[in-house]
């Protein structure tokens, strides 16, 4: 069943991202995050509400949430200040690169979750596991030569350094989220997470409107908006499901949740009319065959 939540947690999260990077092009990366994560929120409410006034509505459903110590409301602080970061610098990478080159960055993140339960849980790697991760850093690379023809140089882009942040972010998320899911319902985690990350980002907009700060613009509203709440609700309530379940393992459902990069590269050939998708497809194959390889060699 947690395979299952997993599959779909990545469906929805391409369709999420193709619709991100689409209000880009219309809003800025702060806003959009705001209102997205503040529709999360709503979208989440009655599940909070229930544990908030001790209702008791959800009792042994998959929507139950418990009121929460004050640990677990700072550990859940603490994620959504990761998250929070880590969303913001991915859409300004995603904004300003190809779909196609952001998307397959972004994958490679269950390789680095998989390092880090390593250097965390003093995991081993067998032969295999090592085979896959060095076909995802040549997968990497070849990315890397394959966007320089595009203007987009890995070393000293800016852009990619925001994805690359946006990556380790993710991964110390990831990482963070077991953890968390070992003594916590997954809707007490996604529901204050988001709710957590509005404040967050109601704050730093504020900031910007009041400060005048060049990065502030005035929000056109967008529909794309709202898809986007949704999908990320969906797939956020299903990932966290997939953690949640009787034998789940991380490292197993990263890789597949990252499988949302063919939903992406495919848009991005077909909707936004990228080049170079042949380079590009041919790392984002290795990257796939490097995943699939983790998979089975663990």
């Amino acid at each position: 069943m947690w395979l299952w939540a997993a599959v779909g947690s990545a469906i929805l999260l391409g369709i999420y991202d193709v619709f991100k990077k689409q209000a880009s092009t219309r809003n800025d990366v702060l806003h959009i995050l705001l209102y997205a994560t503040a529709l999360s929120t709503v979208l989440l409410s009655p599940f909070i509400l229930t544990s908030v006034f001790g209702w008791h509505w959800l009792d042994g459903t998959v929507f139950v949430s418990g009121p929460g110590s004050l640990r677990d409301h700072l550990l859940v602080l603490l994620k959504s200040v990761i998250v929070a970061i880590s969303w913001t610098t991915g859409l300004m990478g995603l904004k300003n690169l190809p779909i196609t080159t952001a998307g397959t960055i972004k994958t490679s993140r269950p390789v680095f979750v998989l390092l880090g339960s390593i250097l965390i849980f003093g995991e081993r790697l067998n032969a295999w596991q090592w085979v896959a991760i060095i076909l995802a850093l040549f997968a990497l690379w070849l990315l890397g030569r394959t966007s320089k023809k595009e203007g987009v140089d890995f070393a000293r882009n800016k852009w990619i350094f925001c994805m690359w942040i946006a990556v380790i972010t993710g991964v110390i998320s990831a990482l963070l989220d077991k953890h968390l899911m070992g003594s916590m319902e997954p809707m007490f985690v996604q529901g204050w997470c988001n709710f957590y990350i509005t404040i967050l980002m109601a704050i730093i907009v504020l900031f910007g409107r009041f400060a005048k700060r060049p990065y502030y613009k005035p929000y056109k509203h967008d529909w794309a908006i709202w898809i986007i709440a949704l999908f990320i609700t969906a797939s956020d309530f299903l990932y966290f499901l997939s953690l949640s379940g009787e034998g789940s393992m991380l490292s197993v459902v990263s890789m597949l949740r990252r499988s949302s990069v063919i939903i992406t590269f495919l848009c991005g050939a077909i909707v936004f009319k990228e080049k170079n998708l042949r380079q590009k497809g041919l790392a984002l194959l290795i990257l796939l065959v490097s995943m699939a390889i983790l998979v089975f060699a663990s």
